[in-house]
């Protein structure tokens, strides 16, 4: 890539509100996905043969990247996939389990893993939630009935006797639900109209909560921001099931069309408005409705995607249904890192509404992890600002705060403001400011005033930052990039000032 000329650097100045409360984090924000497509399963976090693989076949170099990575809820088994899915298909002894052809990817499934598999790595993980999808594409309620009695009831009816038969005695106690995937999607199996969905989806939350009135629904809403359809599918949803259901989807992937590197930038732009939009539509709805009940946004998809490349085009042909194919296995560079780091603070600015996300997904499809057959795993540049973020802000509360930032031009957005941040305070005191510039040539010089809330003490600050914004983690470069600790900042008296390399995703963590 040539060489970019940097231009004057811009300033920005970041203005705490101190007097207003924080608003808390829920811990779900930090989710991830894994679904039945490429290798996101086989040869990714399941691979028996591997040398690190564990008696159940678990890779331990994966458990252990994804325990550093901080993930908590894990959405599962998709996606796509599932308008397709039985369920019972990935249960009981392997031996028994049908081979299948998954339509959604052109791909053939055997079933090797399933529900228990799941389940019994995400207890290696520590025990991170399990957000289970149900197939309402080609299934309905009595699937989801079936697929819940099996995985909650502790015992005494057909299905809750199988899965002990099955060896798992207690039940799985899964306590979030997603009622189905992205129905709005022409290209869904079983696609509806707003008004079938959601019928449907009162339907089967309604026969749900019979079982058990706890549970925590979430109901599809739009699959992005562009959809023809967005705004009335959620109004036509949230009208049907307002008071079923708990949450309303959104999914977006964000990739640089045309080559148009500054909108693509800014693309946290299109997320906030997305975010804001679906919001005022649960408020006019409950509004209208005079619910007290709050429904909030689970941006259970969200990433960088390269949809038109071709890792992302699945394999074609009636007699060619491959398992465990390598699709969707974007290489993420610097730009892209930045990019997502933006998406992240996006999501923690509107911890208000946004009570659940999942990035998607988590090894080897769209991930911030890969992996190759029978050798090593690494870190996409995703990673890093995804572990960091939640190593400092899971479980603590956003500070309200505003910037007042010079503005870059973009194709797609207008003027938009150069640098964007959050500040959050941790659940052990810390302050940490997540910040990016968005700039492609030009550096910021970023001050903040923090001595209302933080006067001395231990300053960390660390970017993810390269002069060639093309450059990415690889299997033969495994460490191209990684995060750099900064010293070129001031902190004296509660007042920061730091400069801002264009292209940058940037952490200043107050401990």
């Amino acid at each position: 890539m040539e060489e970019r000329q940097q231009s004057k650097p811009g300033k920005a100045h970041l203005i705490l509100d101190t007097r207003t409360r924080s608003i808390p984090i829920n811990e779900r924000i930090f989710g991830s996905f894994v679904e039945h497509l490429g290798r996101g399963i086989y040869t990714g976090i399941y691979e028996p043969d591997h040398p690190t693989a564990d008696k159940a076949g678990f890779r331990q170099d994966v458990i252990d990247l994804v325990k550093e990575l901080g993930v908590t809820a894990i959405r599962y088994p998709g996606g796509n996939f599932v308008s397709g899915y039985r369920w019972e298909d990935g249960v009981g002894p392997r031996s028994e389990r049908p081979k299948r052809i998954d339509l959604a990817w052109h791909s053939g499934e055997s079933n090797e893993f399933g529900l228990h598999e799941m389940a019994d790595w995400l207890d290696e993980l520590g025990g991170n939630e399990l957000m289970e999808a149900v197939n309402l594409g080609t299934r309905g309620i009595q699937e989801a009935l079936d697929l819940l009695e099996y995985a909650n009831i502790p015992s005494g009816t057909a299905l809750s006797d199988m899965r002990r038969r099955n060896g798992r005695e207690q039940p799985f106690g899964i306590r979030m639900w997603c009622l189905g995937n992205e129905m709005d999607g022409t290209w869904q199996i079983g696609h509806k109209t707003a008004h079938e969905y959601a019928r449907l989806v009162a339907q089967t939350a309604t026969a749900m909560r019979m079982v058990d009135p706890d549970l925590e629904l979430v109901a599809c809403g739009s699959s992005s921001h562009s959809m023809p359809t967005f705004g009335e599918w959620e109004r036509t949803v949230l009208e049907e099931a307002y008071n079923q259901i708990d949450f309303i989807s959104c999914h977006a992937y964000y990739e640089p069309h045309n080559r148009d590197m500054a909108s693509f930038l800014a693309s946290g732009v299109d997320m906030d408005g997305f975010i804001r939009d679906v919001a005022s539509v649960i408020a006019a709805v409950r509004g209208r409705l005079k619910s007290k009940h709050q429904v909030y946004i689970s941006f259970d998809e969200w990433n960088v995607w390269y949809q038109d490349a071709e890792p992302s085009k699945p394999p074609v042909g009636i007699g060619n249904w491959p398992q465990g194919s390598r699709l969707l296995e974007d290489i993420y560079s610097v730009a892209d890192a930045v990019v997502f780091g933006d998406l992240l603070i996006t999501l923690l600015r509107n911890a208000d509404i946004v009570h659940s996300a999942s990035l998607a997904q988590l090894v080897n499809v769209i991930a911030p992890i890969m992996t190759e057959p029978g050798g090593p795993a690494w870190r996409q540049t995703i990673f890093f600002p995804f572990a960091l973020t939640a190593k400092y802000a899971k479980g603590g509360s956003v500070l309200l705060s505003q910037e007042d930032a010079e503005t870059c031009e973009t194709s797609q957005y207008g003027d938009v403001p150069m640098t964007d941040s959050v500040v959050v305070r941790g659940a052990d005191g810390s302050l940490t400011v997540f910040v990016v510039n968005r700039s492609l040539d030009r550096s910021v010089e970023y001050r903040s005033d923090l001595s209302g809330l933080y006067k001395a003490g231990k300053v960390v600050v660390q970017s993810l930052h390269d002069d060639d914004v093309d450059a990415r983690n690889t299997l033969e470069d495994p460490e191209r990039i990684g995060l750099q600790t900064r010293k070129d900042f001031t902190f004296e008296n509660g007042k920061l000032s730091i400069m801002l390399p264009p292209v940058s995703w940037t952490a200043i963590h107050l401990d």
